[in-house]
């Protein structure tokens, strides 16, 4: 009998406890988590069928090898023989009904589980991939498939694999998954282009996790990027269609503005045409003496040359003003971009008797912009003041300009002038687009100012002036390289 043999009975008991006590170890590496009951129980009911197991069998070398100690060796096997005769039974019942419930336990939360698991699978809200480390692709759900253009059969054939699905330039990106995803098990969501089975591309947002601690398997989710991309693509569109309406509009306030400076547009041109001529009558009147005085005909067409030049200058600044160009960012010194527009608004001003005084803090550093649009911003700005003061008679009517240092990365402007000034009601509303006070005005000089000086990082705004009259400002940040 079994029970005679000492050694091969020693040696049962142990492979038996050695088994059961392998198993709790196992039972203790699965986590069922804090929301699921279900599986603690399942754990305790098998952890404790071979805890029973493990004690009984205890129980039975200790009476093999420690009770012939004190007792004799027969009495010792009558108590073993008792032992398995009255306990075996029980014990074995115990930990088949124990284990059995806990297994059934764990077998019906697996189960739930991987419903769980196949609901969202099948829901297809997003592309799910399950593949090994190498691309090859073991279950994909249909919103994947449909995604790449595949159908089922394509993927039962193995026709669909990661890296033919992917585009060359992207699969430099995917062996660094790959890297990522060995030494991590997840991989953060990222970007990538997958080929259609049509061959076009669709972009994607992709990542990863790996099953296990071997890392050889794993599950990707993938979002259809399409719709996203489409629709970025219609707002840089319709940005850009914006900023061409917004350039439109811009050209035809300039082209508006230097409408209203016509006569001064002549006054300035005239001044030097007229000179030339003068130049040109004197030259003749040396040239007709006898002997002719070539010296003074030398100096004449010198004049003649100089005020030909400055008619050039004129007709190029008021060119510049109402070409249309794309904005051009370039350096450029605000206090000289200021001279240019009160030369060109010169008359303009001394026509409606206003009195122009500049006061430009010398030796700002340039700013970074564009030129034409500047100029418009202080064009608009000069002849809404000029207009302003025209119909008021209440004293002096005086425009000043300044410039000087907001703080250590922005230079201010500033156009101030003595007219009736603002409403404090309209104060914000002036910039409002198609908002104007005045009959003949198309209310949008204002607020395309604002959109240029905001374009370039900047801020414009008006305030009331003391005792009378408005204060315009605006400021606009200097190149990185040349801090105040």
């Amino acid at each position: 009998m079994i029970s005679d043999s000492v050694p091969l009975m020693t040696a049962i008991d142990l492979l038996i406890i050695a088994v059961t006590v392998y198993g709790i170890w196992r039972c203790r590496l699965i986590s069922p988590g804090k929301r699921f009951e279900r599986p603690r129980i399942g754990l305790l009911l098998i952890n404790s069928g071979l805890l029973a197991v493990a004690l009984f069998y205890a129980a039975d070398l200790a009476i093999m090898h420690v009770l012939p100690m004190v007792t004799v060796r027969d009495e010792a096997m009558k108590a073993m023989e008792a032992l398995h005769r009255n306990l075996s039974w029980l014990v074995i019942l115990f930990a088949v009904i124990s284990i059995s419930i806990g297994f059934i336990e764990l077998l019906v939360e697996l189960q739930r589980r991987e419903a769980r698991v196949r609901r969202l699978v099948d829901a297809n809200i997003i592309g799910i991939i399950i593949s090994d480390i190498e691309g090859q692709i073991i279950e994909a759900n249909d919103a994947f498939l449909h995604m790449v253009g595949y159908d089922r059969e394509d993927l039962v054939s193995g026709r669909v694999h990661m890296t033919d699905l992917t585009p060359t330039e992207w699969r430099a990106r995917d062996a660094r998954t790959v890297a990522e995803l060995k030494a991590t098990g997840t991989v953060q969501p990222f970007e990538k282009e997958y080929f259609r089975k049509d061959g076009s591309r669709v972009p994607v947002l992709i990542g990863s996790a790996a099953f296990d601690e071997q890392r050889d398997q794993g599950v990707a989710f993938v979002l259809d990027l399409t719709e996203r991309k489409r629709a970025e693509a219609e707002a840089r569109e319709s940005e850009q269609r914006y900023r061409e309406v917004q350039t439109e509009l811009a050209h035809a306030n300039r082209v508006a503005t230097v409408g209203q400076l016509t006569a001064s547009i002549a006054h300035e041109v005239k001044q030097p045409i007229g000179a030339a001529v003068a130049y040109a009558e004197a030259a003749l009147r040396f040239l007709a003496r006898r002997p002719p005085e070539l010296e003074e005909v030398r100096e004449s067409l010198e004049g003649i040359v100089a005020t030909s030049y400055r008619a050039g200058e004129v007709i190029d600044r008021i060119r510049t003003l109402i070409k249309k160009a794309p904005p051009r960012n370039e350096r450029l010194d605000i206090n000289d971009a200021i001279l240019e527009v009160v030369a060109l608004t010169r008359h303009e001003a001394v026509k409606n008797r206003v009195s122009v005084e500049t006061q430009l803090t010398e030796g700002l550093p340039p700013v970074q912009g564009d030129r034409v649009q500047l100029r418009q911003v202080v064009l608009n700005l000069i002849i809404n003041a000029v207009e302003a003061m025209s119909g008021s008679d209440e004293g002096t009517r005086q425009l000043l300009i300044n410039t000087d240092k907001a703080d250590q990365k922005e230079i201010r402007i500033v156009v101030q002038d003595s007219g009736p000034g603002i409403a404090p009601e309209s104060i914000d509303r002036v910039f409002h687009p198609f908002y104007t006070t005045k009959s003949s005005g198309l209310g949008i000089g204002l607020s395309i100012c604002r959109s240029i000086i905001e374009a370039h990082e900047g801020r414009l705004w008006a305030t009331a002036a003391e005792p009378r009259g408005a204060v315009f400002a605006f400021t606009l940040p200097v190149r990185p390289d040349n801090p105040l």
